[in-house]
């Protein structure tokens, strides 16, 4: 019977090996799944951060492209409304007639019988050349043309200016 006990006990002594090897397997692999869990969470951290830097980055040039936009918007619609007081104070010179539009006439045609008049006096800028007065009605309509066009292009480089702000790279 002693041999019996013996076995038993040599059984026992395996056995309790064996269940303190698995408890230290599991402690070691224990460890390293807690070593990676970290490992995996300051990477995941570092994602985000560089994320949110990233996004802070597209804000802020969001916001300056914004504040250039604003500041171009605000040039172009002063040149504008003074291209607009410039033509009201024309068109309310060529209405009080306190201004009058001419036109530079060919100098053969006055000769061959055109009958228009050579503008007189000290004041003209062209020395003996024949001009002939528009009509206030035909000046004005001049007047509104020409203004027409000038709001075209601040228009146009408004326009311009506001593609060059969104694509400054394709521009220089």
């Amino acid at each position: 019977m002693s041999i019996s006990w013996r076995v038993t006990g040599v059984v026992l002594l395996v056995l309790g090996a064996g269940a303190l090897t698995w408890q230290f397997q599991d402690w070691r692999y224990g460890r390293q799944l807690a070593e990676q869990a970290r490992q995996h969470a300051e990477t995941l951290n570092q994602l985000t951060q560089a994320a949110a830097s990233a996004q802070q980055a597209e804000q802020d040039k969001r916001l300056a492209l914004e504040q250039r936009l604003a500041a171009s918007e605000q040039t172009h619609y002063r040149a504008l409304s003074d291209a607009q007081r410039d033509q009201d104070r024309l068109r309310d010179r060529l209405a009080t007639a306190d201004l009058r539009l001419s036109v530079l006439i060919d100098a053969g045609d006055a000769a061959q019988g055109c009958g228009v008049p050579a503008a007189s006096g000290a004041g003209g800028v062209d020395h003996a050349t024949v001009r002939a007065r528009l009509d206030p009605a035909h000046a004005q309509r001049i007047v509104a043309i020409t203004g027409e066009g000038d709001r075209g292009l601040i228009a146009l480089q408004a326009c311009q200016a506001y593609i060059r702000a969104l694509a400054p790279a394709h521009f220089e």
